[in-house]
């Protein structure tokens, strides 16, 4: 088993930054790929970035140029650096791993965070 745990999520004025992190314990070494989800009340879950072992990455098109996804394996943790926010990006944000990448970037990854809550207002 994999624990995922999320930090970093808060309240921003439109045109900030944040940064998620997300802590990995247990089987680690299993990990292929992370990434981060997220979901909007009343919208469906949606893939936000993605990043592989060998540092492959995805991301979706509206968050492009403004998030950058990273991980250090030293630490086993991921982490989510998102600027430019617009009130769009709110959103539960999850953090997912699992051993494979496209399963992952199909909505699928064998592991779930509690997710963290980010909302960008005025």
């Amino acid at each position: 088993q994999v624990q995922l745990v999320e930090s970093g999520g808060g309240l921003v004025q439109p045109g900030g930054s944040l940064r998620l992190s997300c802590a990995g314990s247990g089987r680690i070494s299993s990990i292929y790929a992370m990434g981060w989800y997220r979901q909007a009340p009343g919208k469906q879950r949606e893939l936000v970035a993605a990043i592989t072992g060998g540092g492959t990455t995805n991301y979706a098109d509206s968050v492009k140029g403004r998030f950058t996804i990273s991980r250090d394996g030293g630490k086993n943790t991921v982490y989510l650096q998102m600027n430019s926010l617009k009130p769009e990006d709110t959103a539960v944000y999850y953090c997912t791993a699992g051993e494979s990448r496209s399963l992952l970037l199909q909505g699928h990854p064998t592991y779930w965070g509690q997710g963290t809550q980010v909302t960008v207002s005025s």
